[in-house]
C-alpha cells in the first residue's frame, strides 16, 4: 500500500498549470507537485512559482524548467505522472507529450472539466474558442455591452496572463488606464485588458481563480469569462459559446482543448463569415453539426473598422498584428494587414530584415508569420525590441492591428515618431439570429430556474 504522495509534473505556460494546480494540488496531502515545465512565456522557465501562492505544503515554492528538459526532470524528480495543462496545439502535439512522459515510465493525464472548474454562486457565461485569434474577445466585450444594456452588472473575468511577478498577481481589477500601469502589464496582458478598459467595463485577472472570483462576485449579477488560447473556462458554465473560425476550415476538431470546446458548446458563433468564401462557411457549419448537433448556431461577422484609412492610400506600410493570434495562433497575417491591402498601400514592408535579435527569435520560432510584425511584449527589453524594430523600418505609417494603444507604448519606449492608424475588430451579427437574443433568453431561463 502507497503510502508517500504521488509525484507530479505538470507541463503548462502560466495559466491552466497554476491554475490546476490551485484547485486539484495545493491543498491535498496525497500529491506533491516536483515541478512545472513551461514554454510559450520567455524568461518564466528560470522562475518558481511561489510559496505564498502555493501553501504550506510548498514552503519553497515550486520550481519552473523548460519543457525541453521534461525528460530529466521525470528521472531526477522519480515523477509518478505528467499532468499536460496548456492549450492550442495540434492533438498530435498532446500526445508526442505523452510518448515523451510515458518513454520514463511515467503515466500522462488530462485533467477534465469537473474536476478543474470552480463553482460560482451567479451564472457564467463563457466564452470560448478552438484556436487563438477567433474573435472571442470582440464577442466578450460585445456580450458585456449588451448585458449591461439589459440592466445586468456584469463582471468581465479574462483567462490568466500572469508574465510579472506571480504573488503580486494573485488577484487583478483594471478598470482604469492607471491599473494598466501600476501592474506593470506586459503588452501581451495589455491587449486583452486595454479594451474593456476603453469601453467603460471592469476586468479581472491574476493567478488565484478563487480569490479573483470572490471580488468579481461582490459586483456583479453575471461574470462573463473572456477564454484564452482555446481553453475550457476555470468557472462552471450556465451558458457555453464557442467561436470557430471560417477562415480557418478543418480546425474545429484538430486541436486541444479547442474540440473540447465545441462539443460542450450551447451556442456556436461561426465568426469571420463575412470575409471567408461560401463553401468554407459550409464545410465549418457542417463539422459543428456533425460534432454538437444540439448546438444553437449564429454566423457572426467581424468587419475591420481603419481609422483614418484615408491616411493609406500610397504610402509605404509596416503592419503590427496582434502577437497571439499571429503567433501560436497559426495566423499568417491578421486585421491590420487585411486594412493595409483595402486600404490601398504601395507596399507592406516586410519586418524581418530589420527585426532586432529578441524579435528575430519570433519570426525563427514562428516561420509560417507573413510580412507583418507581432506585437510581442513579454519582458521589458522585448518591448524595447518592438520599438527599436518598428522604427528602423523606415515606413511611412504603421498599421497597428493589435488592440492596444500601440502609440502610447512606443512613446513610452521612445521609439521613432512614425504616425500610427489603428485597425480593430469588431463583432456583429451576419444574419437575422441575433448572438444576444440567443444569450439574453438563456440567461433567463437560468435565473428563473
Amino acid at each position: 500500500m502507497r503510502t508517500e504522495p504521488r509525484r507530479l509534473i505538470i507541463m503548462g505556460a502560466a495559466g491552466r498549470d497554476f491554475h490546476n494546480f490551485n484547485v486539484c494540488c495545493r491543498d491535498d496531502p496525497n500529491l506533491r507537485v516536483v515541478a512545472f515545465t513551461a514554454t510559450q512565456i520567455p524568461g518564466i522557465e528560470t522562475r518558481r512559482y511561489p510559496a505564498a501562492l502555493a501553501g504550506p505544503l510548498y514552503p519553497d515554492g515550486v520550481p519552473i524548467v523548460p519543457e525541453a528538459n521534461l525528460e530529466d526532470v521525470c528521472l531526477r524528480e522519480r515523477a509518478d505522472a505528467v499532468v499536460f495543462a496548456y492549450s492550442d496545439v495540434s492533438h498530435a502535439h498532446v500526445m508526442h507529450a505523452a510518448a515523451r512522459a510515458a518513454a520514463c515510465g511515467c503515466d500522462f493525464e488530462l485533467w477534465g472539466p469537473d474536476r478543474t472548474m470552480l463553482k460560482s454562486r451567479l451564472p457564467v457565461i463563457a466564452v470560448t474558442a478552438v484556436r487563438t485569434g477567433c474573435g472571442k474577445s470582440q464577442v466578450s466585450r460585445h456580450l458585456a455591452r449588451q448585458l449591461a444594456g439589459g440592466g445586468y452588472r456584469t463582471a468581465v473575468i479574462r483567462h490568466p496572463m500572469p508574465y510579472g511577478e506571480l504573488a503580486k498577481q494573485a488577484a487583478q481589477r483594471f478598470a482604469s488606464m492607471k491599473d494598466l500601469e501600476a501592474a506593470e502589464c506586459t503588452i501581451e496582458e495589455r491587449e486583452e485588458y486595454e479594451p474593456y478598459i476603453e469601453a467603460g467595463l471592469t476586468v479581472f485577472a491574476g493567478t488565484d481563480y478563487d480569490r479573483i472570483l470572490e471580488a468579481a462576485e461582490t459586483e456583479a449579477d453575471v461574470i462573463l469569462w473572456d477564454g484564452g488560447n482555446n481553453d475550457w473556462p476555470f468557472f462552471k458554465p450556465a451558458i457555453s459559446i464557442t467561436l470557430v473560425d471560417a477562415l480557418r476550415p478543418g480546425h474545429e476538431t484538430g486541436y486541444w482543448p479547442g474540440e473540447v470546446n465545441l462539443r460542450a458548446a450551447d451556442i456556436v458563433v461561426v465568426a469571420k463569415s463575412n470575409a471567408a468564401a461560401p463553401e468554407a462557411v459550409e464545410q465549418v457549419i457542417a463539422a459543428v453539426r456533425a460534432n454538437n448537433p444540439q448546438a444553437g448556431m449564429v454566423p457572426g461577422a467581424s468587419p475591420v473598422i481603419l481609422d483614418d484609412p484615408g491616411e493609406i492610400e500610397g504610402q509605404r506600410v509596416l503592419v503590427v498584428e496582434d502577437g497571439p493570434t499571429i503567433t501560436h495562433g497559426g495566423m499568417a497575417t491578421g486585421a491590420g494587414y487585411i486594412a493595409a491591402k483595402a486600404a490601398g498601400a504601395a507596399e507592406i514592408i516586410d519586418p524581418r530584415p530589420f527585426a532586432v535579435p529578441e524579435i528575430a527569435q519570433v519570426f525563427e520560432q514562428y516561420p509560417h508569420i507573413g510580412p507583418v510584425l507581432p506585437a510581442v511584449g513579454y519582458s521589458p527589453a522585448q518591448q524595447q525590441a518592438l520599438a527599436d524594430t518598428i522604427a528602423a523600418s523606415g515606413a511611412d505609417i504603421v498599421i497597428a492591428g493589435t488592440p492596444i494603444d500601440l502609440a502610447n507604448r512606443l512613446a513610452a519606449l521612445r521609439a521613432a515618431d512614425i504616425p500610427i492608424i489603428r485597425a480593430r475588430y469588431e463583432y456583429e451579427d451576419a444574419s437575422e439570429i441575433r448572438l444576444q437574443d440567443e444569450v439574453l433568453s438563456r440567461l433567463r431561463s437560468v435565473r428563473s430556474g
